[in-house]
């Protein structure tokens, strides 16, 4: 697990169809470390290449704590020990599905029902294993535009790092970049009867990964934790 330049906590679905479909679909499996042929599915408004360019990279996946360097003093072995106790005392979460939805104008699997276990468990991720947390260097500070952010996301990003956490925490696994209103309307058709049969039940989030950015700047998932609290 040495020689990665950033780590997150992600969610990523337990092997299965969800899991090989979001392999197949973005093009990379960070799991085996390989890509993969895309999917051929017809009345896409453009190549699925161009489609998931953005989010494959980083594999199919729900941020939990965003993508960080290890703090000087610090090393992969402590966060990999710390990560799997806290997994071991923290309780999966039990939700009613999955929609697609659009935010920001890229496509992505959000949850259904009652998500606020869902973010209490995110929330105590992103403290509990924030004492491996690097600053971010400036330049990563302005990739997030601050100057378009609320104060109060500014503020958590001031905090965390990151300003999509705590109570701006938005559980997504992303399908797509950002695409214009006709193009995410088409996809969407397209996609809804290939993921309906994969979404449309309760879905347990029972595990978080560790997951890895190596210097060709993909992401591995390098570890699962089942939750056992």
């Amino acid at each position: 697990m040495e020689g990665y330049k950033r780590y997150a906590i992600y969610y990523a679905p337990e092997p299965g169809p969800l899991a090989e479909f979001g392999a197949a679909w973005l093009g990379w499996d960070p799991l085996a470390g390989t890509t993969r042929a895309p999917l051929r599915l017809l009345g896409l408004p453009c190549k699925l290449s161009e489609l998931t360019e953005t989010p494959r990279r980083y594999g199919f996946h729900a941020t939990i704590k965003p993508p960080f360097r290890l703090i000087t003093g610090s090393d992969i072995g402590l966060l990999h020990r710390s990560a799997a106790a806290l997994a071991g005392q923290l309780k999966p979460v039990l939700l009613d599905g999955l929609q697609i939805s659009r935010l920001s104008g890229f496509l992505a699997l959000t949850p259904r029902g009652d998500t606020r276990a869902l973010g209490a468990l995110a929330g105590s991720v992103v403290e509990s294993l924030d004492g491996f947390r690097a600053p971010p260097p400036p330049e990563e500070i302005a990739r997030r535009n601050p100057d378009r952010l609320s104060a109060r996301q500014r503020r958590l990003l001031d905090r965390w790092g990151y300003p999509h956490v705590m109570e701006e925490f938005r559980f997504h696994l992303t399908l797509t970049g950002p695409l214009r209103d006709a193009e995410a309307e088409c996809t969407r058709a397209v996609l809804a009867p290939v993921l309906q049969p994969l979404i449309d039940r309760p879905l347990k989030i029972a595990s978080l990964c560790l997951f890895g950015e190596a210097e060709d700047g993909r992401f591995r998932n390098l570890h699962r934790y089942p939750l056992m609290g």
